[in-house]
């Protein structure tokens, strides 16, 4: 169980960071 929930943890932060670079990318379109 524990290994799950840090499993689960590290996707969530990875996702943060997908959507955080998004964000720059869009800032640089524009």
């Amino acid at each position: 169980m524990g290994s799950v929930v840090k499993r689960r943890r590290k996707k969530m932060r990875k996702h943060k960071h997908k959507k955080q670079l998004d964000r720059d990318r869009h800032k640089k379109k524009k």
